[in-house]
């Protein structure tokens, strides 16, 4: 009779060779993915980043993994892109323990820092009303329904784009993004620790859940999304310090911005 441990690959992942986790999930074919030290710089790994499916999964597969999470340790992620950079190791895994030194609030006021100091004059309008002056993070929002139950919902609509399933080793979603090695705000951001420290501080304030990653994005589901003008221009000025190009290659300022996410269930992410 199966006793819904961790098969041996999955086990693989933890530091502790899965221990007494359990997975009753029938998963696909798929196996384990491990950082290539050419890219990385780096000698070889002690243990693999993540696994991955073969094929496509749906959005059911996502769910049914996800809902285990509590007693698997392991968290999915619909890939994007799977041949790059999942499938040749372009990964750079780091120590979630890292993420708990750093602030969504410290990230957010030195990003903002740094990029006025380097904007040309006149240029500031993109960032009104807040110009030089940064806001800090904006105050969390209402929960309209359940955090897992909207991100099963995203999981569902992005899984029609036939992507592979991950499965990361990692207490929650912000913390898979440093485990598995995600670099895709590389241009913006080169250590992606900082980033998951605001992904985790969205998880608390907005209900977020992270569903899908690939070369250069990032798909959250949101539970508790801002639902008034002045709460969304106030996030709007986060996710302009998280990825700019959210707001420099789409709207062009906050205001605008501000527009496109209110009341929305899904936040994505660009890095050119």
């Amino acid at each position: 009779m199966n006793d819904h441990r961790l098969p041996p690959e999955l086990g693989r992942l933890f530091a502790d060779g899965g221990g007494g986790r359990r997975l009753p999930v029938a998963l696909p074919p798929g196996d384990v993915v491990w950082p290539d030290p050419g890219y990385t710089g780096q000698g070889e790994a002690a243990r693999p980043a993540f696994w991955m499916s073969e094929e496509a999964a749906s959005g059911e597969d996502w769910a049914r993994v996800r809902e285990w999470h509590p007693h698997s340790g392991l968290w999915p992620v619909l890939l994007d892109e799977s041949a790059q950079p999942w499938g040749i190791g372009q990964i750079v895994p780091d120590d979630p323990r890292q993420i708990g030194h750093f602030t969504a609030e410290g990230f957010m006021t030195e990003v903002w820092q740094e990029w006025v100091a380097q904007m040309p004059q006149g240029a500031l309008d993109e960032l009104e009303p807040y110009g030089a002056i940064c806001p800090g993070p904006a105050p969390p929002g209402v929960l309209k329904a359940d955090p897992e139950a909207v991100a099963d919902w995203l999981a569902r609509e992005l899984s029609v784009k036939g992507m592979p399933l991950g499965l990361v080793a990692a207490p929650r979603g912000a913390d898979a993004l440093a485990v598995m090695g995600w670099q895709g705000a590389l241009h913006h951001n080169e250590w992606m620790v900082p980033m998951a420290a605001v992904v985790r501080s969205w998880e608390e304030r907005f209900g977020a859940r992270v569903v899908s990653v690939g070369f250069n994005t990032l798909d959250l589901s949101v539970a508790a999304p801002p639902d008034d003008p002045e709460h969304a221009l106030h996030v709007a000025a986060e996710h302009w310090t998280f990825c700019p190009d959210n707001i420099v290659q789409g709207p062009g300022d906050l205001e605008g911005y501000a527009e496109q996410i209110i009341g929305e269930h899904a936040w994505s992410f660009w890095w050119d």
